[in-house]
């Protein structure tokens, strides 16, 4: 079988044999799966004990039930062992039966190999599709009894949950089935919380709704975001929940939440509340003024319209097919377009860069379209060629729109694909290339370790002939930097996995890159993070160099190592990676840092196989470490001392 990855250093998608499982050799990458979130959920106890609840007082005799997006196949063993499949021999009727569905290949492999460990393998069905490709007589004997799913992301609709309902209902399941969860509920928060839409899992969803809410406003200010989050009711009588609920809500929002209910209260990655941004400087409020807010949701997504004045009445419907003509980017790169400061030091950088350039010939290594914009509004001699390597088309159409609204031609702004740039600059009375600028930053790639953005490093690497003599290359050096980390909550959810409610899962710990308790025998995996965002966090140590990357010359291999010293006493449970872009040879405070103090960048995680309690004072550990370009990783060793 055959999964694409992607080479960080190319951006090219490469295909990666995965071996089948009777071969007896390794049968699914570890990188493809120690990225995602499914070892956080995992190790989310609330949430397998109330599913565990919830299946266990919905299947109460054998009947067929359909596990859509099965995972690992927990909630499928989870309701073989409420109809007592587990306790038969051999393989079961069709009386009693579990179908697991399950379209990610990798996922399917790993199941396999937790349901064989558990002696489930022969209980349950487990088929390789989409659920919406299912077919009664084909796929499945006869329509399901009961659904148990958890296709949720943060907003609740994001993977699909309403049009595989909608099938599942149509197509799949009995009239009136059970399900497990029963329903879901999206809440927001301007002040007091507030209910927003219900989506009932036991019967067909519609496609689209939308409502209008009236909301009493607790004080004065203005309003810059609605914050959601969502509630499950897993169970018909409404006895067994699961929440997202912010931690800053003490109590349940709804009347029928009793002291059973079981929140998320303790730190997990896998879900998060959602956060939409009001239009402009934000929506005016007085102390209990009531504002009018329009939701709407399609099947994938929802948003909001505030109606705070009497010409608002007329609301129209979202047209969510006119962001396709804009370039959507993450808040935290939002965020950083908007902080003055960043700008300043790189406006100041290309200032100094061209300063004794006539007519300097640019390229723009990465998708920086404020790069692309600054070098040719800095320069009325530039030339500028930027390769969009993510962005392509739209690219151009932004830059395209870009001039119209600030009133200048395009005419020194020409992009070329890379793969054409040497055959173009190799023409007779072509130029070469002066200033190779990069933020560095990739569209699409905001979940990458620090060092796969030295993708710009390998291409100017490949583009050496057709740089010039002094070519200036901006950034011109990257300084791979550390520090120890007291991080407890990053450490448990990505621990080991045991018995998960009395299910074996100790075989998916290498495949799902599990760090906590590892044998010292598997290597653990770097994996990337917003490290302010991982619960309780501390720095122990001081912040030091371990090596450092020359952009100025072709890419080559790099090592490198220092002493880290604790300042303060603690609990270790891994450092934090991450680079220091040096964007001006000769101007020392032009450093963009994108460590655990910077909010704009995701850092890369090394965690612990076991926490280590650390002294401040003359304790220390020594970091090694190496690059290896030929694939893009870096391997880091430690020592405590």
């Amino acid at each position: 079988m055959f999964q694409l990855k992607l080479n960080p250093l190319t951006g090219d998608s490469e295909w990666v044999v995965i071996e089948e499982e009777d071969s007896g050799k390794q049968t699914t990458p570890k990188a493809l799966l120690a990225t995602t979130s499914y070892i956080d959920m995992l190790n989310d106890t609330r949430r397998n004990r109330a599913f565990r609840l919830a299946i266990d007082k919905t299947i109460t005799k054998p009947c067929h039930v359909l596990d859509i997006g099965a995972g690992t196949g927990l909630l499928s063993m989870m309701a073989a062992r409420a109809m007592g499949l587990a306790d038969l021999e051999g393989s079961v009727g069709s009386e009693g039966m579990v179908t697991a569905c399950e379209s990610y290949l990798p996922m399917v492999k790993l199941m396999r190999k937790v349901l064989r460990a558990n002696g489930m393998d022969r209980k349950i069905r487990v088929i390789n599709k989409r659920s919406d490709e299912l077919e009664v007589g084909m796929d499945i004997p006869f329509r399901a009894d009961v659904l148990v799913s958890e296709i949720l992301d943060s907003e609740l609709l994001g993977e699909g949950l309403i049009p595989s309902l909608q099938h599942a209902h149509e197509k799949l399941l009995v009239e009136n089935p059970k399900t497990v969860p029963y329903r879901a509920t999206i809440y927001g928060q301007l002040s007091e919380p507030f209910k927003i839409f219900d989506f009932d899992f036991w019967r067909r969803p519609e496609s689209s709704r939308e409502t209008e809410l009236h909301i009493k406003a607790s004080n004065d200010g203005t309003i810059h975001a609605i914050i959601s989050w969502w509630i499950l009711q897993l169970d018909k009588e409404g006895t067994i929940f699961y929440s997202t609920v912010p931690k800053w809500i003490e109590r349940p929002v709804t009347k029928e939440i009793q002291s059973s209910f079981l929140g998320s209260q303790n730190w997990c990655d896998h879900w998060k509340q959602s956060v939409w941004f009001a239009p402009g400087t934000g929506v005016s409020v007085l102390r209990d003024e009531e504002v009018k807010l329009h939701a709407v949701h399609t099947e994938t997504r929802i948003a909001y319209k505030f109606m705070t004045s009497p010409h608002m009445k007329d609301v129209n419907h979202h047209d969510f097919d006119a962001r396709d003509s804009q370039i959507l980017l993450s808040p935290e790169r939002c965020a950083l377009y908007g902080d003055s400061s960043w700008r300043c030091l790189m406006l100041n950088a290309i200032r100094r860069a061209m300063q004794h350039r006539v007519f300097p010939l640019c390229l723009v290594a990465d998708d920086s379209i404020f790069l692309t914009v600054a070098v040719a509004r800095l320069s009325k001699n530039s030339n500028v060629i930027p390769l969009f390597p993510g962005l392509g088309k739209r690219g151009s159409q932004y830059l395209q729109a870009v001039a119209k609204a600030n009133g200048y031609t395009m005419d020194r702004i020409e992009i070329i694909k890379k793969k054409d740039l040497q055959v173009t600059l190799h023409e007779p009375c072509q130029r070469k290339v002066d200033l190779m600028v990069a933020e560095p930053f990739y569209y699409g790639n905001d979940s990458v370790l620090p060092w796969n953005n030295l993708r710009f490093w390998q291409d100017r690497t490949l583009l050496d002939s057709i740089l010039s003599t002094d070519v200036l290359i901006m950034p011109c050096r990257g300084l791979l930097k550390a520090c120890a980390m007291y991080l407890p909550d990053l450490w448990q959810s990505r621990c080991c996995l045991q018995k998960i409610e009395g299910f074996d899962h100790s075989m998916a710990n290498s495949v799902l890159g599990a760090c906590g308790n590892l044998p010292a025998s598997e290597e653990i995996p770097f994996l990337p993070f917003f490290v302010w965002q991982c619960g309780e966090v501390k720095t122990l140590s001081e912040t030091v160099t371990i090596l450092e990357f020359d952009f100025s010359k072709p890419m080559s291999p790099c090592s490198g190592k220092a002493q880290v010293r604790f300042r303060e006493a603690g609990i270790c449970h891994g450092f934090a990676v991450w680079i220091d872009w040096v964007m001006d040879a000769e101007d020392n405070a032009s450093i963009i840092s994108t460590g655990p103090d910077e909010r704009h960048w995701k850092q890369a995680v090394k965690l612990l196989r076991k926490p280590e309690e650390v002294n401040g004072g003359d304790f220390s550990t020594e970091i090694k470490a190496f690059f290896d370009p030929t694939d893009g990783d870096l391997t880091i060793q430690h020592v405590f001392s």
